[in-house]
Order: structure tokens, then sequence, then C-alpha cells
């Protein structure tokens, strides 16, 4: 896991698992300006899914990763229990992959379909989605 998360003594060794297969895509595939932001989830049967972010040249089309990685999971059949995204440092910034709070777009599509997963936070370890987006968009 990378250092200074401030998370070592609030993660099982699955949870920093987790965290560090996010850390493990993003490094394989780190392409500045392509794929900067690696997630993993884990089901409820203890299965990962991986992805990378995909940017785009128009901004709207980019995607990001806890969506291809929520995708998989879907595809396959399975319930999310719990979510990591990491973000590759820049060329200029130096240092490993740092564990990231998903954005809100991946908050609202997760509580979408993973409503009582828990995602790994920045300083807080594990907390549900919804103590993360406590006032979801409704139709």
């Amino acid at each position: 896991m990378a250092p200074d998360t401030g998370l070592t003594d609030l993660l099982s060794p699955t949870d920093r698992a987790l965290i560090t297969a996010a850390e493990e895509v993003v490094r394989l595939r780190y392409r500045y300006g392509r794929h900067s932001v690696g997630a993993a989830l884990r089901g409820a049967s203890g299965r990962v899914f991986v992805a990378v972010n995909l940017d785009a040249t128009v901004g709207r089309a980019a995607i990001c990763a806890e969506a291809i990685a929520l995708g998989e999971a879907v595809m396959a059949g399975e319930t999310v229990a719990l979510v990591a995204a990491v973000r590759h440092p820049r060329p200029d910034e130096g240092g490993g992959p740092m564990l990231v709070s998903p954005c809100g777009l991946c908050r609202e599509l997760l509580l979408d379909y993973a409503p009582e997963a828990e995602v790994l936070v920045p300083g807080q370890g594990r907390v549900t989605l919804r103590a993360l987006l406590p006032s979801p968009y409704r139709r």
C-alpha cells in the first residue's frame, strides 16, 4: 500500500489487498493524460474486479475506473461489497499511487447498484456509500 494513507491500523489485510490490486492495475496501465486512476471492487463472493479510468479528448466521454469495474461486477452477477480507488501521481509529483475517495458521479452510480457497499476512504478507512452521499439524487 502506498505510504501516507493514514490507514495502516484501520484496515484488515484483505482491505489492504484491495488497495494493492487498484495500485497494481494503475501502475500497469498508467499513461499520463489517459489512465491515472485505478479501482478495485470486491464482491460479496470475494471476487475482485479491477479497472483503470479512460480519459478522453472530449471530457464528457471520459469514464471513471470505478464505473468500469462496477460494470464488470454487474455483468458477473456480483454484489459489490467494498470499493477502493487510487490515483497515480503525475510525473512531476513523484511517489506512488494514493488512495482517493470516489468522485460524486461514481458515488451516485455505486449507490444505484451497490447501496450497501462500503468504500475505503483516505484517513477514515471503511465508510458506507450512504455516509459519503447522504442526499443522493432521486427521480
